[in-house]
Parts: structure tokens; sequence; C-alpha cells
């Protein structure tokens, strides 16, 4: 893992034991960042994907957001629930749409401890199906270029092994 690989993991550590102590929220770590954590394979993350229940993407989006921006982070985007800090880009999205968007129940991920931080991952194969469910989404798609792809076949390889 490069250094800037484990910055970003450092700075997830730091948002999650913010959001434990905080809003009593254990998050899951999602995306390049998660899928790299979980696979020791240099996914190069560009981003800190964060999954947080759906309840404070609404109703209680000011609770987070105020979190988030005491920690010196900078609202740039409703849609994406993105911030920026010193060149990090953070989003959020709710756990609850794991289930309709790639059949993966969130209630049974792995729950994570390190250095008092509590957190959740999803399984390599859990992520298979985000990833391939993401290639159907057009607006992912062209967002990402084709990253999802690569990072399918590279799965798809490691659990065939």
């Amino acid at each position: 893992m490069v250094d800037k690989d484990k910055d970003l993991f450092q700075e997830f550590l730091k948002i999650a034991g913010n959001l434990n102590n905080e809003l009593d929220i254990v998050p899951v770590l999602y995306g390049s960042l998660g899928l790299q954590m979980k696979s020791g394979i240099d996914f190069e993350p560009e981003d800190i994907d964060v999954l947080v229940p759906l309840k404070f993407l609404n109703e209680k989006w000011s609770n987070l957001r105020e979190v988030v921006e005491r920690m010196g982070y900078t609202f740039v985007d409703l849609r994406e629930h993105e911030f920026h800090k010193s060149g990090i880009k953070l989003a959020f999205t709710f756990m609850e749409d794991l289930a309709d968007f790639a059949g993966v129940d969130y209630r049974t991920l792995e729950t994570m401890e390190m250095s008092g931080v509590k957190y959740h991952i999803l399984q390599v194969d859990d992520f298979l199906k985000v990833y391939t469910r993401s290639l159907s989404d057009s607006y992912r798609r062209t967002k990402n270029n084709n990253k999802d792809a690569n990072k399918i076949h590279i799965i798809e390889e490691m659990l065939n092994q």
C-alpha cells in the first residue's frame, strides 16, 4: 500500500471514529479503498466512500454534515453527499441501498475494530456484486472510465484461485 492509500485509510479511521462517538454510527468502508483493504490489492483509490444509515442522509443530514465539517471538510455536492479537504474527496451514501442495488445484506457485514474505531466492510464477493451492478448504471459507468470493469476482472481472478 502506498503512502497516499495509507493516508486515506487513516483519514477514514478518523472519520469513522467521529461517527462512532458523535452519532453512534458504525459506517461501512466502501469503494476502491474498501476493496483494497479487504483484498490487499492496490486499486489506487482516489477518494473515501462511506456508507451510513439512510436517516443520516435525510432527516439527520445536518448532524452528519456538522460532524464532517468540524473535521475540516467543506461540503461541495448534495447529490453525492460529497466533501473535500486538502485534496481528499469524501462521499457518503446509504447502507440500506446495498440490498436493492447489489443483493448484499448490510446487516451481515463484517465488523472490524482498529484503534478503538468500529466499521463494517464488505466481503470480496460482495464487492463483485456491487461492481457488477455498477456497470449497468450509465452515470457510474461514464463517471469512472471503465475502472469498475477492471475491478471485476481482478476480483473474479482472485475468487477463482
